[in-house]
Order: C-alpha cells, then sequence, then structure tokens
C-alpha cells in the first residue's frame, strides 16, 4: 500500500479553510498523499433520488489510516537545484530529472540511464529544432549514431499519416531492438514519438524530453502514447513507460506567454485532486509561476510529477479505477476541443474550462458548496487561464462525450471533487445535470 489519505483541518465540504502549519510541512515533505477515490452513480430525477455511494474504495489503498508511512513508489531527491523522481515500476521502472539551464548536459543523462546506446532516433518538433533538437543531435552523433525526424507543431499531426511516416522512416533508418527514440517537445511530440517506440518492431526503448509544461507535468510522465482518430483523440495507442524523463525548464524560456500557462491547468489539477497543502502553496505562488520564477516552477513540476508518478505507480494500466483521478476536468474538456474545433483551445485552456465545469457538476450533485467552485475559479484566473466558454453548445458536447474511450457501459463517468484535495469517480447519465454544468460557464 503505498497511498495514504488523512484528515485535513479545514471544514467544510468546500475545504475553504487551509490546514494548519503543521499539516502543510507534512503533506509538502511528501509523507502523505490523498488517494481515496469511490464510485459514485447519478440517475435523473432530483438530487434526492441519488443512490450515491454504491460502491465504497476503488482500490484497498483508498482505506485512510492513522500512522501515515513514507512513500516509496515515487520519491524526490534533492541534488543541489535538480530534483529528481524515481518511478517505481519493477523492471520498467524510470528516473525523472527536474533541473535549469542544463541542457548541454542532457545527453550525458541519457548515456548513464542507457549505457548500451548505439543508436538513437530523435523525433522532434520542427519549430524547435535549432533551438533544441540539433543540440541534442549534434552531441549524440559525436559518439554513436543518429538520425532526426521532424515533425509539424500542432494536435493535426496525432494522425494516422504522422505515425506511419515515422514508422517508414525507423525502418529506413535500420532501427532494431536496441535503438532508441528521443522525443523532443511538448505533448503532441511526446504522444507520437511514444507510440512509435512502443509499436516498431513491438517496443524499443523511450527517452521522453519535454519543452513544453503541460507536457513536462502530464504527457512525458505515465506511459501513455498515442494518436487521434477523425472521431475521437487518442483513440488509438498504448501504454509505454520511458526509461528516462529529463525536464530542464530552460526550454520554457522560449515559449509564447499563452501555450506556458496553457500547462498551469494541469499543476492545478494535482491539487484539486490530491493535495490540498500543493493547492494552497499554488495559491500563494499564483503570480511567481505566471513570471515563470525558476524555484517555484521548477518546485511545481517536480511536485506534479510526483503526485501522477504515484498514482501511476499504484494503477499504471488503468484497472483499479485510481489512475481515473487523473481525467479531472478531461471528459469535459475533451468535448470542448472536439466541439469548439481542435486549434481553437489549447489543451490546458479546456482543461480550466473543464475542471469548472466539474467543480459545477459536482456542486449539482451535492459533492461540494459555492465556495470551492469560486476558490478554483481564483486560482485558475491568478492563473490567466479561462474558465468560462460561450459557444459551448451542451447537447454537442454530451455526444461527443459519448464516443469518450473512457465512457463505461454507457455512462459517462466523471471524476468530480468532495473537497479541496480529494476526488471521487462518477457514473453519471443525468443529462439536465451534465448540460447545467456546461451551460454555468458559458
Amino acid at each position: 500500500m503505498t497511498g495514504w489519505s488523512t484528515q485535513s483541518s479545514g471544514r467544510g465540504v468546500g475545504g475553504e479553510t487551509s490546514p494548519e502549519p503543521s499539516e502543510l510541512l507534512k503533506l509538502f515533505s511528501g509523507e502523505v498523499i490523498n488517494s481515496f477515490t469511490r464510485t459514485v452513480v447519478c440517475y435523473a430525477g432530483g438530487r434526492e433520488n441519488h443512490p450515491r455511494l454504491l460502491s465504497t474504495a476503488v482500490s484497498p489503498m483508498a482505506q485512510p489510516t492513522e500512522s501515515p508511512r513514507p512513500l516509496t513508489s515515487a520519491t524526490i531527491v534533492q541534488t543541489t537545484e535538480d530534483q529528481k523522481i524515481h518511478v517505481s515500476l519493477g523492471d520498467r521502472s524510470y528516473s525523472i530529472v527536474v533541473c535549469s539551464n542544463k541542457w548541454a548536459e542532457v545527453v550525458s543523462r541519457i548515456f548513464a540511464a542507457l549505457p548500451d546506446l548505439t543508436h538513437a532516433l530523435v523525433i522532434g518538433d520542427a519549430a524547435i529544432t535549432d533551438l533544441w533538437s540539433a543540440p541534442i543531435v549534434v552531441q549524440l552523433r559525436q559518439s554513436i549514431r543518429c538520425d532526426l525526424f521532424e515533425v509539424a507543431s500542432g494536435e493535426s499531426s496525432k494522425s494516422i499519416e504522422s505515425i506511419g511516416e515515422i514508422w517508414e522512416w525507423m525502418h529506413a533508418c535500420g532501427t532494431d531492438r536496441k535503438s532508441v527514440v528521443i522525443a523532443v517537445g511538448g505533448g503532441v511530440i511526446g504522444d507520437l514519438a511514444g507510440f512509435a517506440a512502443a509499436s516498431y518492431a513491438r517496443g524499443i526503448r523511450l527517452v521522453q524530453l519535454p519543452t513544453t509544461l503541460l507536457a513536462q507535468v502530464d504527457s512525458s510522465v505515465g506511459g501513455k502514447t498515442g494518436i487521434n482518430l477523425a472521431s475521437g483523440k487518442n483513440m488509438v495507442g498504448a501504454f509505454w513507460q520511458p526509461s528516462l524523463v529529463v525536464i530542464d525548464t530552460e526550454t520554457l524560456s522560449t515559449l509564447p506567454q499563452r501555450t506556458y500557462v496553457s500547462g498551469l491547468a494541469e499543476v492545478i489539477k494535482y491539487g484539486v485532486i490530491e493535495d490540498e497543502a500543493f493547492f494552497v502553496w499554488l495559491e500563494m505562488n499564483a503570480d511567481s509561476l505566471v513570471s515563470r520564477d525558476p524555484a517555484a516552477v521548477r518546485y511545481s513540476i517536480a511536485k506534479s510529477c510526483k503526485i501522477k508518478a504515484e498514482v501511476v505507480a499504484n494503477d499504471e494500466r488503468e484497472t483499479s479505477g485510481r489512475r481515473a483521478i487523473l481525467n479531472y476536468g478531461h471528459t469535459f474538456a475533451h468535448a470542448i476541443e472536439a466541439t469548439a474545433g481542435y486549434g481553437v483551445f489549447l489543451h490546458g485552456e479546456a482543461v480550466s474550462i473543464g475542471m469548472q465545469m466539474a467543480a459545477s457538476l459536482g456542486c449539482d450533485l451535492g459533492l461540494v458548496d459555492r465556495a470551492f467552485i469560486q476558490r478554483q475559479r481564483r486560482l485558475i484566473e491568478r492563473c490567466s487561464l479561462p474558465v468560462s466558454w460561450s459557444g459551448a453548445d451542451p447537447v454537442s458536447m454530451i455526444a461527443a462525450m459519448r464516443t469518450d474511450k473512457k465512457v463505461a457501459h454507457a455512462s459517462l463517468r466523471f471524476v468530480l471533487p468532495d473537497k479541496i484535495g480529494h476526488v471521487e469517480l462518477i457514473a453519471c447519465n443525468d443529462s439536465d445535470a451534465i448540460a447545467n454544468a456546461i451551460k454555468s460557464c458559458t
């Protein structure tokens, strides 16, 4: 058992009162992590008719304890200003390194993790080749064979056509099972290159070098890879863990502000779903994060990665329901992206709106109060992210949700909060309640 629940000192379902300083220190130390989720089903016909709690604990780790023990599956090791998170997954364990201004050391870190490396396949975003991919390629070519494939920026590259081109390129490069794919770019590159690594020759090793905040705190960690179909996002893919993740915050310096702050939505998500103390820290440090203060950014990335690593270590392939908490706001977000058209919203922007919709649905179902919605809204807005979309169409969005891969037995499933730092997995068939949640953010 690696996850532990705690009682916070906050009052009310909205958790509007901050924890005591002693609790903050305990939570920030990494000794305690909330992990309780439960499955709830709601029906049309009014709140009083909802048989809310149908099954307790989607996994045994859901039980609270009186004596929290240190976590072992993901730990943060402080080395000067670098932070190292070890993701414990048996023979597929790997490290996440968070550092600043050390891009010149990335290749040496790769060789240290993969000393038998003789052939590298660098797959990078074409827009950042000169900045980030080329230096890696130049260094690698000094000692081993290295090939470079440039991918056009944007969600449209996560396609059957793109992955086909990459497979053919890999074959032409003489790729074998000892070759290593190195992904350099944002979430699109990580997903696409990761799927190439997972599928070519039935799987070759992968290194993730994420260059956007969203990719650094989310898509590069956890092993999800894939591409889109015309009919749905991330519908084809595989779970394929990297051998190493190196995150250098220097890469964020070249991002447009809109792209950078988009990643803060995922950072906020971690505080809402799992760690009240981290949420409080975000409230206190939102301005520093928006202004890209190096120390604040490093801490937020390492903390986010640690939370995700813990969840993934406990439910790598989404079999127990534990990993589902990472989808907070995403059922709404994917429907926003699908109905608005990919590219209208950045993924993080859709997630920030989706989290507000999810909070509204949770309020309608009696899980949280209005104070929770307002508290979450304030933090999202302080991070320069949207909380509404005037063009949201409930009918179209609900239709899009029904094609989502997270639908189970014809029921839509949502991750909804019951307080800051804790969420529940809910199967909901109440179209009116879902529509009202969407309308609340228009």
